[in-house]
């Protein structure tokens, strides 16, 4: 279920502030992104797609108002993220109020057996059951997942923390971002990314214990995740490359060009081709040194480019880009 309707809510899970309402186009240009996504996983063949807004759409006034009668405040209001905004005086609208009820209904519509969830999503799937039961049908059985924290670790893993791994990304950076996550992430990596089984896992804390080089078992777990999403050769690849620009100080085959205009300022070109996350994280590494370019290290955050002829950025450990004249 492509939950196309219940985007333009806004789902509150989780969140200590309002979560901005997309537009239809914008969740029409998601939902090409997400069917690529999603056929990675599962095979088109058997797959269904439908989409939310089908039936909460079709629902109409009176329809809204009967469903919205089957739930009641005081049970939406024990979801953990709404007490603590109102505990602490923030707003909570009542149209966030109303999104688990409205993903709720989508398990009535198409009179789910089975619903999928991180631990987050317990309020809106324990709703759906709820709300079968209030139109007489059998209540889904509910599984939940732990939720993956992203590569910093602490908070999940969302491409809104800017801390996560593309399903479509290039091999070379998918690896090189794994190989990133901090050594206590490494079984729950090995659990929920790359899927190991009991043995395996079993075999990683084993390993572990014994004091086995982290760097090892990360290069093994994003190793099994490139080639879950990519193919061996892929994977054997990828760590070539990271072998090359990490062990030996090299460059990767392929990286992105930037033509750079005279005059312009090295802390903007980074932040604005997306090297950094902001221009604030752009000026820290500036400052800490981890910025070069063809391995002299600026830390002037006032830095002026001036690039007669193409040059090798380096933005952190991680991140490269050719400059080009403008």
């Amino acid at each position: 279920i492509v939950g196309d309707f219940t985007a333009m809510i806004g789902d509150p899970s989780g969140q200590s502030k309002t979560r901005p309402q997309l537009t239809r186009e914008e969740v029409e240009a998601n939902v090409v992104r997400y069917e690529q996504q999603l056929y990675r996983i599962l095979d088109p063949k058997r797959t269904e797609i439908r989409y939310n807004s089908e039936w909460s759409e079709a629902l109409g006034t009176r329809g809204v108002l009967e469903l919205l009668g089957k739930y009641t405040v005081s049970q939406i209001l024990q979801r953990e993220d709404f007490s603590k905004r109102l505990d602490a005086g923030d707003p909570v609208f009542i149209h966030e109020l109303l999104y688990p009820i409205f993903q709720g209904y989508d398990s009535v519509a198409v009179e789910a057996d089975v619903e999928l969830g991180g631990y987050d999503q317990r309020l809106n799937l324990i709703v759906g059951r709820e709300l079968q039961r209030s139109f007489d049908q059998p209540p889904q059985v509910i599984m939940m997942m732990p939720l993956l924290e992203g590569l910093s670790g602490g908070a999940k893993m969302s491409k809104s923390y800017n801390n996560y791994v593309g399903i479509e990304e290039p091999p070379s950076g998918m690896f090189g971002k794994l190989m990133s996550i901090p050594d206590r992430l490494i079984e729950q990596y090995f659990d929920l990314a790359a899927c190991a089984d009991e043995a395996k896992l079993e075999e990683v804390r084993k390993r572990l214990a014994s004091g086995e080089n982290p760097r090892d078992l990360k290069a093994e777990m994003a190793r099994m995740v490139v080639v879950r999403y990519h193919s061996a050769q892929a994977a054997s690849d990828a760590e070539a490359e990271f072998a090359k620009v990490f062990s030996e100080g090299g460059v990767p085959d392929e990286i992105p060009e930037i033509a750079v205009a005279s005059g312009s300022k090295l802390v903007d070109v980074i932040a604005a081709n997306n090297l950094t996350s902001s221009k604030g994280e752009a000026r820290r590494l500036i400052q800490q040194g981890a910025v070069s370019i063809e391995g002299d290290k600026i830390t002037d955050i006032d830095h002026v480019l001036s690039i007669a002829s193409p040059v090798v950025l380096k933005v952190g450990k991680r991140r490269f880009a050719q400059l080009l004249p403008g």
